[in-house]
C-alpha cells in the first residue's frame, strides 16, 4: 500500500458518525440535518427534462466520452466564466483555458497529483479551517500541509502574512477556497492581486475553489474570482491561476457531478495530458445538459433568493442564543459555541434531533512544521449548512432556540 496513506485523519463525517453513536434523541421530532453542504433545493426543471430525453441518453451512452470534454460544453464555460469575472473577449478560450471535470471535488484532489514536484520539502498552503480534500491531495502528492488561520480578527479569512518567507520558498501549490467553507468569508480583488504578486515571487500555482462563488446575498456585489483579477492586472494569459466551478452549488445539481476548470493553458495542456491518463471522462449527455445549465442564469438569481429569504429569516431567530451572523457568501453560518464544539453538537442531536458539523473536525491544530504555534481554529465553532427547506431551517432555529445547556 501507498505508505502516505497513513498520514490521512478521518474525513469530518467519519468523526462525525463516531460522535453520534451511542447517543439517542430524546424527541420525537423528525431529524433535520445541517451537516452536510448538500443543496436540497429542487433542480432546475428544464435539466430534469432534458435527462429524460431518450435520444439525449442514448447518444450520451452509447459512446466513450472525450477526456477534453464536446465544443459546445467547453464553450458555454467559456462563455459564462467571461461575463462572470469581466474577462477582455477571446482571452479565456474554449480550446485552451477550459477542461470539464467530474465536479470540483475529483479536480481539487487530482490536481495536486499532477502538478506537484515530489520534492521532499515542496509545500501546500492551505486556509486553515478547510475543505479537507486540500489535505489529502497535498499528504498523496508527497507534500507537506501549510495551515493558514482564519481569525476572527482577520474576518475569518486566512492570514497569508503569517506565512514565513522561508515557507513561501518551499511552496508549490496554493490552495485558495473563496468564498470561503465553512466560513462563508471572501477573498476582495485586492487580496487576489496579492496572491498572484506571491505567486509570481515564489514560483507556485494557486488553485482557487470558488464553488460557492454564485451563492450571494447583493445581486449588485457577487464575489470577486481568480480569473477577474487576473484581468485588473493585464495577465491575459491567467499565469498560474487556475480556478474550479461547479454546477453541484449554484444549479442544485450535486449529483451530475459535473464541474470546470479554467485558467493557465500551460498548466491545463499537462493537467489534460494526466487525465487522459486518469479515466475521468464526463458522460455525453451530462455534457450536454451541463452547457445548458452554464448558459442559463434565471434559475441560478431564483435559487440565491431562497438563500436569501432562509438567512433573513432565520437568523434572528437564532441570534437569541448564538452569535451567528449572515456569511458574505455560501449557506454555511459558522458561529462559535457555548461550550466545546463536540458536546454542543452531540447537546443539539440528543435534545433537538439536529446534527451539525463540530469546527473541529474541520481544522488543525498546527505544529512548528505545518504552521508554528496556535490552536485548532475550528475549535469552538459549528458549521451549520442552511440547506434544507425554508420550514425546517425555521424549525431547527426554534429548536435551538429552546436549547438546554
Amino acid at each position: 500500500m501507498n505508505p502516505r496513506l497513513s498520514a490521512l485523519q478521518a474525513y469530518p463525517f467519519e468523526r462525525l458518525n463516531a460522535l453520534k453513536a451511542n447517543l439517542k434523541p430524546a424527541t420525537e421530532a423528525a431529524h433535520i440535518a445541517l451537516s452536510i453542504g448538500e443543496p436540497k433545493h429542487a433542480p432546475p426543471d428544464f435539466i430534469v427534462e432534458a435527462l429524460q430525453d431518450n435520444g439525449l441518453l442514448r447518444q450520451g451512452l452509447g459512446g466513450y466520452p472525450a477526456t477534453r470534454g464536446s465544443d459546445e460544453l467547453r464553450s458555454a464555460i467559456a462563455d459564462w466564466a467571461t461575463q462572470r469575472f469581466d474577462l477582455k473577449p477571446d482571452t479565456l478560450t474554449a480550446e485552451q483555458h477550459v477542461l470539464p471535470v467530474n465536479g470540483t471535488r475529483e479536480a481539487l484532489f487530482s490536481f495536486a497529483q499532477a502538478v506537484l514536484s515530489g520534492s521532499a520539502d515542496s509545500v501546500v498552503v492551505m486556509p486553515n479551517p478547510f475543505y479537507q480534500i486540500y489535505e489529502g491531495a497535498a499528504l498523496l502528492g508527497g507534500a507537506q500541509p501549510w495551515y493558514v488561520p482564519c481569525p476572527a480578527e482577520n474576518g475569518l479569512l486566512p492570514d497569508f502574512d503569517s506565512v514565513p518567507e522561508a515557507v513561501w520558498r518551499r511552496t508549490e501549490l496554493l490552495y485558495l477556497c473563496s468564498p470561503g467553507n465553512p466560513t462563508g468569508a471572501v477573498v476582495d480583488l485586492s487580496g487576489l492581486k496579492r496572491l498572484i504578486e506571491l505567486a509570481d515571487r515564489f514560483d507556485f500555482i494557486i488553485a482557487a475553489d470558488e464553488c460557492y462563488s454564485e451563492i450571494y446575498f447583493d445581486e449588485s456585489q457577487p464575489p470577486a474570482g481568480l480569473l477577474e483579477a487576473c484581468a485588473k492586472l493585464g495577465r491575459d494569459d491567467y499565469r498560474r491561476c487556475v480556478v474550479f466551478h461547479s454546477l453541484s452549488k449554484r444549479s442544485n445539481l450535486p449529483g451530475l457531478r459535473s464541474g470546470f476548470v479554467a485558467g493557465d493553458a500551460r498548466i491545463l495542456a499537462q493537467y489534460y495530458q494526466y487525465r487522459t491518463y486518469h479515466g475521468c471522462a464526463m458522460a455525453g449527455h451530462v455534457q450536454a445538459v451541463s452547457a445548458m445549465a452554464w448558459r442559463d442564469e434565471a434559475h441560478v438569481t431564483a435559487n440565491r433568493a431562497l438563500y436569501r429569504e432562509k438567512f433573513t429569516q432565520v437568523t434572528p431567530v437564532l441570534q437569541q442564543v448564538l452569535d451567528v451572523q449572515i456569511p458574505q457568501a455560501g449557506f454555511y453560518y459558522w458561529p462559535a459555541t457555548p461550550t466545546d464544539d463536540e458536546t454542543f453538537a452531540q447537546r443539539l442531536f440528543e435534545q433537538c434531533h439536529i446534527t451539525v458539523l463540530p469546527g473541529t473536525y474541520l481544522g488543525r491544530q498546527p505544529t512548528a512544521e505545518t504552521g508554528g504555534a496556535g490552536p485548532n481554529p475550528g475549535s469552538g465553532r459549528i458549521r451549520m449548512a442552511l440547506v434544507a427547506s425554508l420550514d425546517e431551517c425555521l424549525q431547527a432555529a426554534e429548536r435551538i432556540r429552546q436549547l438546554s445547556l
